[in-house]
């Protein structure tokens, strides 16, 4: 077990950080020294889990021993309880090694956008919307919606939400992308089969240690009546504000709290994980154009159909898993999906 996870690598790093962590000046910059202290706690945790879980087994070992000598049932049964139970902390323990990359531990912020089929993609994102607020509410995620435009005759055009919890970002990073949905319309009288299309941009929540430089010459802030549900004093005055950043021409907007104030400071802080989010993409030389146009979240983007006519499956593109469960997945079963997405990109990182 320790060869296949390699603790003695992780045990060097330690003493690396605790030996610097001695230095002279160390904690003179607290910025650095706040980011060795969290490393160093991060891997003695894992490093005392795994060390639990070898002595469980080495404990098991014994248990199965006696039991076989004794021809004991109960002892027998028993062994094989704590072996499902060790093996479900060790794939748990696994999978968390997935999510290293440097913002995978922070809360997320998600868009959803409705993109070609009109009224049906409108129905899309809020079918979405749902799913990923019950997949969040399986991991004791907070959520809150802070923008959101309703569709003109059902559904929604546009909404975002935050999700507050360790490795929010890690885990839905995977739901970037393009979503296509096939069934029988409800909306059509005569019963025909429809495709739509919504995108999913999820960003990190950038937290106040990391510094964003933000022009305020570079912003144009604009106040409006916010929409939908509400109440009265969000209708009748100009709380929403929009702030688009002119020099790379991100909008961002936030309506849902009663101040203009508190819009503007939440609006803030998704402009700041916007740019934060471009600009380490375009040091990794990765940048890509966000589909900024609604005519580009339409066929041939997809990263994952949903289809629930003729058959039932949906399907990721990326990583081929197929599920044909389709209400379960509906209903916040994500997992599997984003345990392949993350396994596909940890071993293409690897070659």
């Amino acid at each position: 077990m320790e060869a296949i996870f390699d603790l003695r690598e992780k045990r060097n790093r330690v003493a690396e950080l605790e030996k610097a962590m001695l230095q002279p000046g160390f904690w003179d910059n607290p910025e650095s020294s706040r980011g060795v202290l969290k490393e160093n706690a991060d891997l003695k945790e894992i490093i005392a889990t795994w060390e639990g879980y070898s002595q469980d087994l080495e404990e098991g070992e014994l248990l199965l021993e006696m039991a076989l000598e004794e021809n004991d049932r109960d002892t027998l049964e028993e062994v094989g309880q704590k072996v499902q139970s060790l093996e479900r902390s060790v794939h748990a323990l696994e999978f968390r090694q997935m999510l290293s990359e440097e913002d995978d531990v922070r809360n997320a912020i998600v868009s959803i956008n409705a993109g070609a089929g009109g009224t049906e993609a409108q129905d899309w994102v809020e079918m979405l919307l749902r799913m990923y607020l019950r997949w969040c509410e399986r991991k004791q995620y907070a959520t809150q919606v802070i923008d959101f435009l309703e569709g003109d005759e059902a559904g929604i055009k546009s909404v975002t939400f935050t999700a507050t919890g360790g490795y929010a970002y890690g885990f839905l990073k995977a739901e970037s992308g393009i979503h296509r949905l096939v069934r029988i319309s409800p909306f059509d009288a005569s019963g025909r089969r429809h495709t739509s299309f919504a995108a999913v941009f999820v960003y990190p929540e950038v937290d106040d240690t990391i510094a964003v430089d933000v022009n305020p010459s570079d912003l144009r802030v604009d106040t409006f009546r916010a929409s939908g549900s509400g109440g009265q004093h969000v209708n009748k005055t100009s709380s929403a504000v929009r702030i688009t950043h002119l020099p790379t021409g991100i909008v961002v907007q936030c309506q849902n709290e009663k101040s203009q104030h508190r819009n503007r400071e939440i609006a803030m802080k998704i402009l700041r994980a916007r740019l934060y989010e471009k600009e380490k993409l375009a040091q990794e030389e990765k940048l890509q154009e966000l589909h900024d146009n609604l005519e580009d979240i339409a066929w041939g983007n997809q990263i994952r159909s949903y289809v629930l006519q003729p058959y039932r499956l949906v399907k990721d593109h990326r990583t081929q898993m197929e599920r044909g469960d389709v209400d379960r997945v509906l209903d916040g079963d994500l997992d599997a999906f984003v345990e392949a997405f993350l396994l596909n990109r940890m071993q293409s990182r690897g070659k």
